[in-house]
């Protein structure tokens, strides 16, 4: 585990070499891109085991599932915020019979849902113009799994056990494409839907057991002082306060609105495009599809950021360097996928798509800048929710609603979609680095105003 030590005013923790922090980074590094070539050939490969109709009916499937399992990740936020909070101030062993609580909560609540879909499945998929129930129950309880994984994963990052997290997200990865194309090519839609639900179980029992393991390692016999004290940021200054349940639920919300929000950003251009185009949208997908894996790599690297600006901020420091590692690794993937769209798109897409969905290729490429650039704005964003600025939310609004009014001035083209899309990120990631900028610089003014303060009263008590 990494050793930190009280950090300087300017706020960086001199005791620590950058080679030591970049080998904390490396295995999510490896893991997003495991993670990221997986989840393509699960797409691929299950679109070649259902006929269109099935393979329609599993992507609504999905979505669904995207939808119940976000609370997980705005959840995950939340745990690593608390957990952090009452490491920093001598409150560790609180966590274990916290997290023990909120787990029987959890587990009770998947059961429930389980049982409930189970008798609701006919409505809710009429509800949903699906043209059967099969699949339902299984993809909204595997969406509520998810949420108990996502409690052992924001344990495993506020421990900084990377190793651990690393492999259970590969776990899901390729237990999901095993799972959910082989059960797919027997028993179709139904199938498909089981095999992600033994998918999320399987990952959920490794990440317990390794969460439980790195939480009694961490845990601790000092006693409590009498309030649950965290540390919260207030006016850009360190401060000490009450943690009640109103600041994890403050903390969960506003990662849920934040993501919800980067969701919008991510799919607008496409739910757009085939509204005003519907007989565009096949070839649109092609496109779309590779040039948005790369946010969802962003979402496997920010793992290590998330926890690392947490805890660093709540010790009066701040975690740039290893934001500029999580850039330094994102790099890599966007640098590649760029010059695959820019240099051999129409290739690119008949090899993984056919033929017949190439017609985009010209937006290729833009399509893909404008996701380097959403990546960008995501890290930003999971950092600045790290620390505790909530007007993320705020700045992910206007750039959605932005984005709503450009793409649908673009009347479904395929370039012009893509044009605007990509006019609309600029901007916001420009905007959100503007709010990082000044963030920052507020904080590090009032580490430096309280590390003179704290000087002057030395100076004054030894005169």
């Amino acid at each position: 585990m990494e050793r930190d030590t009280a950090p300087d005013p300017t706020g960086e923790d001199a005791t620590e070499e950058p080679e030591s922090e970049l080998r904390h980074a490396i295995p999510l590094a490896i893991a997003a891109a495991l993670v990221g070539v997986v989840s393509l050939l699960t797409t691929v490969f299950v679109a070649h085991v259902l006929n269109t109709g099935q393979y329609g009916t599993l992507i609504d499937l999905l979505s669904l599932f995207l939808v119940v399992s976000m609370p997980g990740t705005a959840l995950l936020v939340g745990v690593v915020r608390r957990v952090s909070a009452w490491q920093t101030t001598g409150l560790g062993h609180r966590v274990r019979p916290w997290v023990a609580r909120v787990h029987r909560i959890g587990e009770a609540f998947v059961v429930v849902l389980g049982v409930v879909m189970l008798l609701l499945r006919g409505p809710v998929a009429h509800a949903l113009s699906l043209p059967s129930p099969s699949g339902v129950t299984e993809i909204l309880t595997a969406g509520a799994v998810f949420v108990l994984v996502s409690i052992d994963r924001g344990l495993l990052q506020v421990g900084r056990d990377y190793k651990d997290l690393s492999i259970n997200l590969v776990i899901e990865a390729v237990t999901r494409c095993a799972l959910t194309v082989g059960m797919a090519a027997e028993f179709k839609v139904e199938g498909a839907a089981l095999g992600l639900l033994f998918a999320e179980l399987l990952t959920a029992t490794h990440a317990r057991i390794t969460a439980t393991r790195a939480v009694a390692r961490r845990s601790t016999s000092e006693a409590p002082p009498d309030p649950e004290v965290a540390i919260e940021e207030t006016g850009g200054a360190v401060a000490m306060t009450v943690h009640g349940g109103r600041f994890l639920l403050a903390d969960v919300l506003t990662a849920l609105g934040s993501l919800l929000l980067l969701a919008v950003l991510q799919n607008t251009d496409v739910v757009v495009l085939g509204r005003k185009m519907h007989e565009h949208s096949g070839a649109y997908a092609a496109i779309s599809v590779p040039a948005k894996a790369l946010v969802f790599v962003a979402l496997v690297l920010v793992n290590y950021l998330l926890p690392e600006a947490a805890l660093r901020h709540q010790r009066g420091s701040h975690a740039l360097r290893q934001l500029a590692h999580t850039f330094a690794v994102m790099a890599i993937p966007c640098a590649v996928l760029l010059a695959m769209a820019g240099f051999a798109a129409r290739r690119v897409l008949t090899l993984v798509f056919g033929h017949k969905f190439t017609a985009a290729a010209p937006a290729f490429s833009t399509l893909v800048l404008a996701m380097v650039f959403l990546s960008v704005t995501l890290a930003l964003g999971i950092y600045l929710l790290g620390i505790g600025w909530r007007w993320v939310v705020v700045v992910l609004a206007l750039g959605a609603i932005a984005l709503a009014g450009a793409t649908d001035a673009a009347d479904g083209q395929y370039l012009a979609t893509a044009r605007a899309d990509l006019a609309v990120q600029v901007g916001l990631c420009a905007v959100m680095t503007g709010c990082f900028v000044a963030v920052h610089r507020r904080s590090a003014r009032r580490r430096r105003g309280l590390a003179d303060d704290a000087s002057s009263a030395a100076s004054e008590s030894i005169a």
